[in-house]
């Protein structure tokens, strides 16, 4: 029987605790109900025997202390909530223990942006992780050694998972129950919880508002020209001069502002547009395509699919509001 430790993390996000617990147990009712032994012996596990979460609005109560716990098959470390440094820094005590658990042979999962207690273990140094897209511009600043996978719904380093964010929880959550089962009784639990098992990135839902939460003023004016001018044929000389830099540099400073060279950052920026346009208007692909700055379908489907995952058609009609 595996054993699941669902770690309760002060500063949780209570959207992110019960999924876990939920579909492990329904997973065993499942199986007693087709003639078969539970699977899992699951568990919340934290620092206090009650922990508060979404500001004091939910309390869970706590299984056992972390200090009870010396051996488990899986740690699931569920969204932290608020401020991410003081989230982490309210569960320093829980760091040693996740990577003592690690060495001891257990799977560590992270969910949303639970990946940022994942990352402060150091176990991921070197490794993929994913996390809310909302987040990846801070995870990266805070932890510059881990691979942050854009777009990813779920990272597996071999023992050490993580998941992008809020309901992209869920196929973390029947990745590895499909790994610990079957695929049968991973499909039941999807259906049972009306989850998309298959679905692969959260691109689709992720809002581009550029990455301007860095030092560099000249790099923010040029951010704020190209959402200002993305219409028009923006060329690198052509900004690099308005920022009185030469080439060379405004390319290496842009990228290490925005983690994006000047094309991806237009392209991104354009997409948004496109995007905004299909939500709001009746308008054709042509359309759009040209109101934000394109002249040629196939690149524009090309890139439109790239960044979001889907067509445009597919985009508009999964989104249109009118």
């Amino acid at each position: 029987m595996k054993r699941i430790s669902v770690y309760v993390p002060k500063m949780a996000a209570i959207e992110a605790i019960s999924p876990a617990y939920r579909l492990f147990k329904t997973a065993n009712q499942f199986l007693m109900a087709s003639g078969n032994e539970p699977a899992f012996q699951v568990e919340y596990v934290g620092l206090e025997n009650v922990i508060s979460t979404n500001d004091g609005e939910y309390s869970v109560k706590i299984d056992r202390l972390i200090s009870e716990v010396s051996q488990t098959d899986l740690v699931i470390i569920p969204a932290l909530y608020g401020n991410m440094n003081t989230a982490i820094e309210a569960n320093f005590e829980a760091i040693n223990w996740v990577k003592n658990m690690y060495e001891n042979g257990a799977e560590v999962a992270s969910l949303c942006v639970g990946a940022f207690l994942l990352a402060s273990t150091g176990l991921v140094e070197g490794k993929k992780c994913s996390t809310h897209w909302a987040y990846y511009q801070e995870f990266k600043n805070t932890f510059p050694n881990v691979e942050i996978v854009e777009g990813k719904i779920i990272t597996d380093e071999g023992r050490l998972y993580s998941s992008g964010g809020a309901n992209s929880i869920w196929n973390l959550l029947l990745y590895l129950l499909e790994k610990y089962t079957d695929r049968s009784v991973a499909i039941l639990a999807s259906k049972y919880f009306a989850i998309d098992i298959d679905r692969n990135s959260q691109n689709a839902f992720t809002i581009f508002t550029g990455q301007k939460g860095h030092k560099d003023p000249e790099i923010l004016k040029i951010q704020n020209f190209v959402e200002t001018n993305f219409t028009e044929k923006l060329s690198l000389d052509q900004l690099a001069e308005r920022a009185n830099l030469s080439r060379r540099s405004f390319e290496r400073r842009f990228k290490n502002a925005t983690s994006n060279t000047l094309v991806e950052y237009l392209q991104r920026v354009r997409i948004e547009a496109a995007k905004r346009n299909f939500e709001s208007s009746r308008k054709n692909v042509s359309e759009v395509m040209y109101e934000v700055g394109y002249s040629d379908t196939k690149a524009f489907r090309d890139v439109f699919k790239r960044i979001t995952g889907l067509t445009p058609i597919e985009y508009r009609n999964k989104f249109s509001k009118v």
